[in-house]
């Protein structure tokens, strides 16, 4: 028979934390100082699960950090305290020589009632109560997931009230350390979804540098609804993409990275122009949430002798093209279709363009020019961005310190971080 918890005098109902008003439903409470000026959510509820065959449900008399009295609540077995177990207790003193249910033999398990009721309430601080004999079993039920034990023949208020208000801090400490670390391995494995989903590109036996620089505008993510990339088909073409879904959150950036994944996979299937783009637009077209989700796209198809190329745009800014013997200059873009998504049988001419023998091409998404410059409305705009590159250009900076220091400088002329996605390609052919 476990050994009864010490016994004190019986405590009226107000003193213990019970008013009279909880065992009359809808009568109100008559408030003492401390219950004024403490809200009751405040006021500690201890549940002590204990067989004791006296029927008194009396422990020493307690009180928390304010001097109010600590409420009690008292279960004889597991059964009743299920029923009693609500979201307003805040600990649960067990004694482990209660029987756990549905076990023949308690010598197959000493804590199986702990562990029950770590189970029945994973949420709750539980202190396990021992004879004072058996320490070595109230260590273990520390490590099993009790918060601390306590001696039946040394318990008393003091040291009773003390162990509750350590018991429930140090569960608010574990559950708050889990939580951040749960929340960090998300981050890690989204982190590390995100940075397997961006590009590699496919340049092998090209004579052409790459470069590029992703910056996304959500927060803490490292992927948004801009996409690229860059390949060279066997007959020594380099084809090259960017595009921007409409938004940036976490469904943009999943249909952009299907936007590109599909865009290799028809580039590498031999199409090209308004064929390619007719094709992705149906995978837009299927993939997206909602009709009103669109994608701007620009390709690029580099001839093999890298001194022409073919150009399409669908509602997207035209490219910067720098070369040794002139001012950067955007390329024309008096064809420029309609964005993917829009119009259901459009159509986006292919612009041949000249290169030349030395030249540096640039790709962008509109995050690059749509930054504020100073305090006002005013935006950076292409020309703004094309005279930025000029002088980054007339510096010597080439590759990717040239776009790092561009990206860099849009974002210090916005005043910090830009809200939108940006992503930027760099394409060089030297001498």
């Amino acid at each position: 028979m476990p050994v009864p918890v010490p016994r004190q005098r019986a405590i009226p109902a107000a003193e213990s934390g019970q008013a009279h008003a909880e065992s009359l439903p809808g009568a109100p409470a008559a408030p003492g100082p401390a219950a004024r000026s403490k809200t009751p959510a405040e006021t500690l509820t201890l549940l002590v699960i204990e067989d004791d065959p006296a029927g008194s449900p009396i422990v020493p008399e307690m009180l928390d950090t304010a001097g109010r009295p600590i409420r009690l609540r008292t279960a004889r077995n597991l059964t009743e305290a299920g029923r009693l177990l609500t979201d307003d207790v805040h600990c649960i003193l067990l004694d482990l020589a209660l029987p756990a249910p549905g076990r023949a033999a308690a010598e197959d398990d000493e804590l199986a009632v702990l562990r029950h009721v770590l189970q029945l309430a994973p949420r709750h601080a539980v202190l396990a109560l021992t004879a004072s004999c058996d320490a070595e079993r109230g260590a273990e039920a520390v490590r099993v997931g009790a918060q601390d034990y306590l001696f039946r023949d040394e318990l008393d208020g003091r040291l009773l009230s003390r162990a509750i208000r350590y018991a429930v801090e140090r569960k608010r400490s574990e559950t708050a350390e889990r939580r951040l670390t749960e929340s960090r391995l998300r981050a890690q494995e989204n982190s590390r979804l995100e940075r397997g989903l961006l590009p590699n590109p496919l340049l092998d036996g090209s004579s052409l540098r790459f470069a590029a620089r992703y910056r996304p505008g959500r927060s803490r993510a490292l992927l948004g609804g801009d996409f690229y990339d860059t390949v060279r088909t066997p007959d020594g073409t380099v084809h090259a993409m960017i595009g921007d879904v409409c938004g940036h959150g976490p469904d943009e950036a999943a249909l952009g990275v299907e936007l590109r994944i599909a865009w290799r996979a028809l580039t590498l299937a031999g199409l090209c122009g308004d064929e390619l783009l007719s094709t992705l637009q149906q995978v837009l077209e299927h993939e997206r949430g909602n009709d009103e989700i669109f994608a701007t796209l620009c390709t690029v198809d580099i001839a093999p002798d890298s001194r022409r190329a073919g150009l399409c745009l669908a509602g997207h800014p035209s490219p910067l093209i720098a070369r040794p013997d002139r001012p950067a200059e955007l390329l024309p873009y008096d064809n420029n279709g309609p964005a993917l998504g829009l119009l259901r049988h459009a159509r986006w001419p292919r612009l041949q363009v000249e290169l030349g023998p030395v030249w540096s091409l640039m790709l962008y998404t509109d995050g690059l020019i749509e930054g504020r410059v100073g305090e006002g409305r005013e935006r950076l705009g292409q020309e703004g961005m094309l005279e930025l590159v000029r002088r980054r250009l007339a510096d010597g900076l080439t590759g990717e310190e040239l776009l790092r220091t561009t990206v860099n400088e849009v974002r210090d002329l916005n005043g910090g971080e830009l809200a939108d996605d940006v992503a930027v390609v760099l394409l060089d052919r030297g001498r």
